[in-house]
């Protein structure tokens, strides 16, 4: 019998442990702040701010909103996101994605100031990630870690695969294991006998952005599924990269779409701007 990963409970439990965090910094003179910009009004990026604001409220970090028109220039963005670097009571900076095609994406990223990168996404964070060395890390494979250890799944000597080698997901998903001291294949749309692969994974996480791709051929009896993915299907239902239906009896434990991965996204997110770079 397989076992749920609740991502909904789990991440409740650490925006709480960061609520009373704060609560105790607040008593002391210390605030956090995020400064959260979007640039236009895509419908998926309201949502994902809306629910950033939502959790910074919940934790009682103060937000800065920058919503900005679609014509926006890179220069005026980029103009943004200096004052911000250089303002003391801004802990954290997030420029939502995607970002209108007239701007540049990577110089935006470059732009942030590596100690307020809460994404994790600048080079110098994923450089201090690959060397071991304290830097924010990428929130969703950083709230995979967390959905393993707070449901007692020992990473240590377990054979993982990772399905995916994104930069936001994928590779930084295979240096947190490898740091947990896990035995890491990535694999990817190139590899060959992928099934073979995937099917001796103690840990198997999918993020591959194909929904339904991994089936019970993908897997080994007892394995713990981490799936990664989301989309909707043609009944507009939100699914994964995993066939939940026909992979969840073969495994230990595995998580759902929705309510798995996602809400730790958020959360991991809270957890780098209240704790800051650790070290």
């Amino acid at each position: 019998m397989y076992t749920i990963i609740d991502g909904k409970k789990i991440s409740q439990e650490i925006k709480d442990e960061l609520r009373e965090k704060v609560a105790a910094m607040k008593e002391q003179g210390m605030e956090r702040t995020l400064a959260v910009i979007q640039v236009g009004a895509a419908p998926a990026s309201s949502v994902y701010v809306r629910n950033k604001k939502k959790a910074c409220e919940y934790v009682g970090i103060r937000s800065l909103s920058y919503e900005l028109p679609e014509e926006t220039t890179e220069e005026e963005l980029l103009g943004i996101i200096g004052e911000l670097n250089g303002r003391e009571d801004v802990n954290g900076i997030l420029v939502q994605l995607p970002l209108p095609s007239h701007i540049n994406e990577e110089r935006v990223l470059l732009a942030i100031a590596p100690k307020k990168d809460v994404d994790g996404f600048h080079p110098v964070s994923v450089g201090n990630l690959s060397i071991g060395r304290p830097g924010y890390v990428s929130c969703t494979p950083a709230g995979v870690i967390q959905l393993l250890k707070r449901s007692g799944i020992s990473i240590e000597g377990k054979e993982c695969v990772v399905l995916g080698r994104s930069n936001i997901v994928g590779k930084p998903m295979a240096m947190l294991l490898l740091r947990e001291n896990g035995t890491v294949t990535v694999c990817h749309s190139r590899t060959k006998n992928l099934k073979e692969i995937t099917k001796r994974a103690d840990i198997l996480v999918a993020a591959v952005g194909r929904p339904k791709m991994v089936d019970e051929t993908y897997v080994k009896d007892g394995a713990v599924v981490i799936d990664v993915g989301i989309h909707r299907n043609a009944d507009n239902k939100l699914c994964g990269d995993v066939d939940f239906d026909s992979v969840a009896p073969k495994t230990s434990y595995i998580t759902p779409v929705p309510g798995g991965v996602g809400p730790m996204t958020i959360a991991m997110l809270m957890a780098n701007c209240v704790e800051g770079i650790p070290g």
